[in-house]
Parts: C-alpha cells; sequence; structure tokens
C-alpha cells in the first residue's frame, strides 16, 4: 500500500518538473530567436504590409536603416518582440511537453522518446492553441512598431510623428479600443499556429528521426544536426502559412475590420496572388538560423536543467 502512495506522488514531481524545464528552456529558446532573427523580422513585416513601398528585400533593409538606424529601424519592437516569443516559446514547449504525455497515453506509448513523427505533430498542433492567445497581445504591438515609419508617412497628423514605445501605443489601443483591440488578428494568428505548429514539430522530429544512427538517441545527435532539424522545421512552417501571417500582419498593423478570408480576398483581387508572398525571401533567411538557434538554445539547456536538477 505504501509502494502504491509513494509512486503517484514521484510522478506527480517529475511532470512538474519536466513542465519547469520545458517553459524556463522555451524561454531562453525565444530569447536567443529575438536577437538572431528581429532585424529581418522587421523587414517582413514592412514587406507584407506595405508591398508598393518595399517589393525588394534589399531596398526595404537599406531603407529602414537610413530612415530609422538600428535601435528603431531594424530592431524596431524588440522588447514586445521579447515578450512575445518568451511568452509563446515558454508557453508553446511547456505545453508541448503536456501534450506529448497525452499523445503518448492516446497511442499507447510507455515514453515520449518513443513518439512517431505524427504523433510530435499533432502535440505541437494540441499545444499551440494556447501559446496562440498568450502571443497575440504582444505581437500586435509589435507589428505596429515595426511599421511605425510607414503609418506616420501616410498620416498627415503632426502628432504622428513623434516616437512612441511600446506602453505609449499599448494605452492608445487600450484607450480606442479596449481590450478586445489587443486581441485584433487572433483567428488568423489561431489559423497560421495550429497547422504551423503541426509541420514545424513534425519536420523537426521527422529530420531528428531521419538524421540520427540506429543505435542513437535523438538528443544525442549534437549541435549541428539539431540546428539542421530546426531549421528544416521553421522552413516549412513558414513556406505553408506565410498568406495567413501576411493577411494577419494586415488586419493588426492597420486595424482593418475585414475578417481573414475578406482580406485575403481583397489582397489577391487588388494586389495579385504574388502579393501574399511578399516578403517570404527574408522570412525563410531569418528562419532558418533563428530556429535553428531557436531548438539549440532549447535543447541545451533542456538537457542543463535535466543535470541539475538530477545532480542536486
Amino acid at each position: 500500500m505504501e509502494n502504491r502512495e509513494i509512486v503517484p506522488e514521484i510522478n506527480n514531481v517529475n511532470h512538474v518538473k519536466d513542465g519547469v524545464i520545458d517553459f524556463t528552456a522555451g524561454c531562453l529558446g525565444g530569447i536567443a530567436l529575438v536577437y538572431v532573427g528581429q532585424p529581418l523580422d522587421t523587414i517582413k513585416v514592412k514587406m507584407q504590409t506595405f508591398p508598393n513601398m518595399y517589393k525588394e528585400m534589399i531596398f526595404c533593409f537599406k531603407e529602414t536603416y537610413m530612415q530609422d538606424g538600428i535601435a528603431r529601424g531594424l530592431y524596431a519592437g524588440t522588447v514586445p518582440a521579447l515578450v512575445t516569443n518568451i511568452a509563446e516559446n515558454s508557453v508553446l514547449f511547456l505545453c508541448y511537453g503536456f501534450c506529448q504525455k497525452i499523445m503518448a497515453k492516446a497511442t499507447s506509448v510507455a515514453n515520449v522518446d518513443e513518439l512517431s513523427t505524427l504523433s510530435n505533430a499533432s502535440a505541437g498542433f494540441l499545444a499551440s492553441f494556447f501559446s496562440s492567445v498568450a502571443i497575440c497581445p504582444t505581437e500586435l504591438i509589435k507589428c505596429r512598431l515595426q511599421a511605425m515609419h510607414e503609418i506616420r508617412k501616410l498620416q498627415s497628423d503632426s502628432l504622428n510623428n513623434r516616437y512612441i514605445g511600446p506602453l505609449k501605443l499599448t494605452k492608445q489601443i487600450l484607450k480606442k479600443d479596449g481590450v478586445t483591440g489587443l486581441f485584433k488578428g487572433l483567428v488568423p494568428t489561431l489559423v497560421r499556429e495550429m497547422p504551423g505548429y503541426f509541420f514545424f514539430f513534425g519536420g523537426y522530429e521527422g529530420t531528428r528521426e531521419l538524421l540520427r544512427k540506429t543505435d542513437q538517441k535523438k538528443e544525442d545527435l549534437g549541435l549541428f544536426k539539431t540546428m539542421v532539424a530546426g531549421g528544416v522545421g521553421g522552413g516549412l512552417f513558414w513556406t505553408l502559412t506565410y498568406p495567413v501571417d501576411v493577411a494577419k500582419s494586415r488586419i493588426q498593423v492597420t486595424g482593418s475590420n475585414d475578417n481573414l478570408v475578406q482580406t485575403i480576398l481583397s489582397i489577391v483581387k487588388n494586389e495579385g496572388l504574388g502579393t501574399l508572398y511578399n516578403g517570404l525571401k527574408p522570412t525563410l533567411i531569418r528562419t532558418i538560423p533563428a530556429t535553428a538557434t531557436l531548438f539549440a538554445a532549447y535543447e541545451y539547456s533542456k538537457k542543463f536543467f535535466h543535470y541539475i536538477f538530477k545532480n542536486y
């Protein structure tokens, strides 16, 4: 009887420990991703939102640098980007770990390390629902800060010529639209994130499976192969979900009341199908090193924390 009471208690402690490790490792991975990829993310948002101004990546990069420099130009929106990615990746990887355990039980697998690529992809799909809700407000602030220079150019009011930071912008949105204003673009975010993370984690775990040797565990692949797998996952995510992300950026930056389908149809009708892929090049260039860094930071910090918990 005594053993039966101790075993569930040990399992509960392990679940909490795993959750803390996944949350912290995801947080560190999100920080690494922002600092590696923020300049090209800024270029992506500008090209998505103002395709008539910016049709070429190099031109957009030069204009942004010349007009606003590094801190307020290429790294515009870094604070909300950090909040977004810390929130997204900590919640995402926390929920991913729990969803892996759910998939292991659902598929009668003894250990999450034995899950199939499809099961891991499904765990990512489920986990991304929670991270989508967490990131929507901060991603809206990030996108508006990144496109602030172009918005000011389109507005003649001299008051709009002043640079404002994330806190002041948040207050403006709350005053004008209330709390719901911070969640503009939530549906496109969900439509992007959930299928996107199915392929993100599916691509990552599938590539790790292909790269490992027969007698090798996936966590022992090494830094380079881990980063390759991360790059594949990120590439699949953005290639397959990019048009939805374009529509999401338009809705969040312009404050449009059109829904996702209306926005996509309007873009195709008025600007052409190719506009839905404007900015894809800097996105993919950014994604490969940024996502590779994300997974490297996640896996190695996770391994470090497991070592700490085991020995102390």
